[in-house]
């Protein structure tokens, strides 16, 4: 305690640096939006928190159900290594669809302490994160296809005692509220395109994982993909991704948020592959997702997380 004690000493008295990173990623997600096209048979792949998504970015798209009732779960393991400073975090998921519509879920976060003296003590244990969604406009609805999906949903935390939560010593809790459009375009033929853009408010700093903002704050995410055909019947994902965050932490004044890019390439071994004459009908239940975040680096003069290009996989199966 005598090390958190010193450490939130020093970055209590150290003054607010500005950090500033583009968005030109959301703006070109935004005129491409509205590109006509058909419905990408997307993969049963969850992300870091659960949903249907890319790696830490939530879809339009649902897991997969009836509109009669109920589908099959979809369940889910990530692992971030956030470096010597934050640790480690493995991250395990189960979603399930409903009415064709809706999906909903929990993941339990467990966190894997890092070795630096001082920083790594205010990271503490898992938390756990509860998400719903809802899809309110299908895909290319009323045979509009140039009309993406669109999605409402939420996640929750609680027991989140990273950062401010050890520095109170107490568990605190925090949410996302978001609005998301996907849209699948095809046209290409031999080289199928995913963009997806959102908005979301939270009070969440970098997904819980460095605990909470001091208020809600609007922040966009968005991402783009291309999808090939690769050997055996598989596919094959390239993504990139940016979700803005709250810049400041709650109970750490001064310290700074970069937005999180991530770089993720999704390998789902058959099934949904594309061919001249459009994708497959049969649904794949393994992918495997790889990729580097871009996390956070400085947030203070003279604190460094280390955090700045981390490797993260992920497996997702769907029953």
């Amino acid at each position: 305690m005598q090390d958190e004690a010193r450490t939130y000493e020093v970055l209590r008295g150290t003054r607010r640096r500005g950090l500033h990173r583009g968005c030109v990623l959301s703006l070109f997600v935004f005129g491409l939006m509205f590109i006509a096209g058909t419905n990408i048979a997307w993969a049963q792949s969850l992300n870091w928190e659960g949903q249907t998504g890319i790696f830490v970015t939530p879809l339009a798209y649902t897991a997969p159900s009836t509109r009669q009732g109920l589908g099959l779960p979809v369940v889910a393991y990530h692992y971030l290594n956030a470096g010597e400073v934050i640790g480690g975090f493995h991250q395990a998921s189960i979603t399930e669809g409903a009415f064709d519509r809706i999906e909903f879920g929990y993941t339990r976060s467990i966190h894997q302490a890092g070795g630096t003296a001082g920083l790594s003590s205010l990271w503490s244990g898992g938390f756990n994160a509860f998400h719903g969604k809802l899809n309110v406009l299908p895909e290319n609805t009323a045979r509009q296809k140039w009309l993406p999906a669109v999605s409402v949903g939420f996640v929750a935390r609680s027991q989140v005692r990273n950062v401010g939560g050890v520095i109170e010593s107490r568990e605190t809790t925090n949410a996302d509220f978001y609005a998301v459009a996907t849209k699948s375009v095809t046209q290409l033929r031999r080289l199928p395109l995913v963009f997806n853009l959102g908005y979301k408010a939270t009070n969440a700093s970098l997904l819980g994982l460095a605990g909470n903002a001091p208020a809600y704050r609007g922040r966009l995410f968005g991402a783009a993909a291309v999808v090939l055909r690769g050997p055996a019947r598989s596919t094959v994902v390239l993504a990139s991704e940016f979700l803005q965050e709250p810049r400041s932490i709650q109970h750490l004044e001064g310290a700074v948020i970069p937005t999180t890019i991530t770089y993720a390439a999704r390998i789902v071994p058959s099934g949904a592959f594309f061919s001249g004459k459009g994708w497959n009908a049969e649904r794949p239940k393994f992918s495997f997702d790889f990729g580097v975040a871009q996390v956070a680096g400085n947030i203070l003069p003279g604190v460094n997380l280390h955090a700045r290009h981390q490797f993260a996989l992920g497996i997702s199966y769907g029953f």
